[in-house]
């Protein structure tokens, strides 16, 4: 009775965090188009979540000493440059297109793990590479040219390989006398947002931005939305309630159930923004969505066996390709979503 209250506790938690991700560009691309750079949107959503989970941080000030490149990794790529990247891409694209793209990141980490570690892949884990790839060519509409700006495509690519490179470096040294020490992943998520936020700071360059923006009102396809609530529900639910729901959602299932509800993220985003944003999606693109969604949950299934002496191939549940511990599942919460 106890398990299945928890099953259900967790399986509604994971959707949640789903939803919670799956809405921060839609929140993000109306205070974009009213004035905001994106980086300026970027560092307000980081540093902002970054300032709530301050006393997460100060309790786990240890991992400091024992996980320092961990949480650098963290930082570096699963916040600031994948939050960076996405926001940029979605001043250019369709949210659901920018959200699918990242989805290429499984099949990305299967082609490091062939190419770059020289290590074999499964015949499904191929195929679903495939089918990745075939189905964001319905999406972009490649047999019309292109017919997205390739800058922003191009910077949605950039977003799924700041996931690549995290899920890479979490996954290097992970023996077993490491995993008997497992970091507490909210403590990692909230040094990621504070290292991420410095990051941004220096590059955003926060004093720049035009400040009379967040008094004033964003518009959302012909709606006129206060400016600071789109800034409240980017902090506090598309960042930190989507983590924090995200990793206990992790402990109550397991990487590969809250991984299979993840995926129902780039769902939500498109949907969210067909009807919040007006993108509407013609209908090879919604097939060729399904279709990168089927490809990339086939190639994180498919997990290429590594021997015992060498680090397992990929990491992270939903958006990783290959068998992880549970330790890179819950840093990540299942992903590192935007």
């Amino acid at each position: 009775m106890h398990a299945s209250q928890g099953r259900s506790a967790g399986l509604g938690l994971a959707l949640a965090s789903a939803f919670a991700f799956g809405g921060s560009g839609v929140a993000a691309k109306p205070l974009i188009e009213a004035g905001l750079d994106p980086l300026h949107v970027v560092w307000l959503r980081v540093a902002g979540a970054a300032l709530v989970m301050l006393p997460v941080a100060w309790r786990h000030r240890d991992l400091l000493r024992r996980k320092p490149a961990l949480l650098v990794g963290f930082g570096l790529l699963a916040v600031a440059g994948v939050q960076a990247f996405y926001f940029a891409s979605i001043s250019r694209i369709p949210v659901g297109v920018a959200l699918l793209i990242e989805y290429l990141a499984p099949a990305l980490v299967l082609g490091w793990v062939r190419f770059v570690q020289r290590r074999p892949v499964t015949r499904a884990a191929a195929l679903g590479v495939v089918l990745a790839a075939g189905g964001l060519a319905c999406v972009v509409q490649v047999w019309s040219g292109l017919s997205f700006d390739l800058v922003g495509l191009l910077l949605a690519l950039a977003a799924a390989c700041c996931q690549v490179g995290y899920f890479v470096l979490s996954d290097q040294g992970a023996d077993e006398a490491e995993q008997a020490e497992r970091p507490d992943p909210v403590g990692v998520i909230a040094y990621g947002l504070l290292i991420g936020a410095l990051v941004l700071t220096a590059v955003a360059r926060p004093w720049g931005m035009d400040w009379g923006v967040l008094g004033g009102r964003a518009d959302m396809d012909g709606t006129s939305v206060p400016a600071w609530l789109l800034i409240g529900w980017i902090v506090l639910i598309a960042t930190v309630l989507a983590y924090v729901t995200g990793v206990i959602s992790v402990r109550k299932l397991s990487p590969q159930v809250a991984g299979v509800v993840a995926c129902l993220e780039a769902v939500i985003a498109t949907v969210l923004a067909w009807i919040l944003l007006g993108e509407h999606l013609d209908a090879p693109q919604i097939i060729g969505g399904a279709v990168v969604l089927v490809g990339a949950f086939i190639a994180q299934s498919s997990t290429p066996k590594a021997p015992p002496s060498e680090p397992v191939a990929g990491s992270g549940a939903a958006a990783g390709a290959g068998e992880s511990t549970e330790r890179d599942a819950e840093l990540s919460a299942g992903r590192t979503a935007p």
